[in-house]
């Protein structure tokens, strides 16, 4: 038996008030934020029915919802683990080392580029430009960004990782309410 996929009350609040600043016709323009609750509230990542229930709430195509969420990195299209590692894999920070660091991690925790660890644990995801050249390379977990980094201190920040066992993700509705 599968899980109903229903936004929580306190969500749903947020979605509409999304959705409320726009005109109306206009619901599509909401999306992106919406999609980030929908992350965030179903599991860290987007299944075919979640974002079938995004276009339902929208009002707009499924296609439309899956060319958006399979469009930016940003948007996870199968589950990832708990710490969402995310590499820079663009000219800075791939020329001061970027490269290095992925094959340190994938060497380190044993998986490749876009999978995760067996514990659930840790995803590695190599992405387009993280906008921190001047300190490349850079490695974003969550809404934090380690600069700057070397091998040194990527194991430093996977043992903190580890040892705290919290779910990291890009956004949380914290965050988002204060956008509103």
């Amino acid at each position: 038996m599968s899980k109903e996929i229903k936004f929580t009350d306190d969500t749903m609040a947020l979605v509409q008030r999304m959705i409320k600043r726009y005109p109306e016709g206009k619901q599509k323009s909401a999306l992106i934020p919406v999609l980030h609750l929908a992350q965030m509230e179903f599991d860290g990542w987007l299944d075919a029915p979640v974002m079938d229930y995004v276009a339902l709430i929208l009002n707009i195509k499924p296609i439309e919802v899956y060319e958006v969420a399979s469009f930016y990195s940003m948007f996870n299209l199968k589950p990832v683990g708990k710490c969402l590692i995310e590499v820079c894999r663009t000219g800075p920070c791939w020329l001061l080392g970027a490269e290095d660091l992925v094959r340190h991690i994938e060497k380190k925790l044993n998986i490749k580029d876009g999978e995760t660890t067996p514990d659930g644990m840790f995803t590695l995801k190599t992405v387009e430009c993280l906008a921190a050249c001047g300190t490349a390379p850079v490695i974003q977990v969550g809404e934090t960004y380690h600069e700057n980094m070397s091998t040194e201190s990527v194991d430093t920040m996977l043992n903190d990782y580890k040892s705290s066992g919290e779910r990291k993700t890009h956004f949380d509705k914290k965050h988002i309410k204060t956008q509103l």
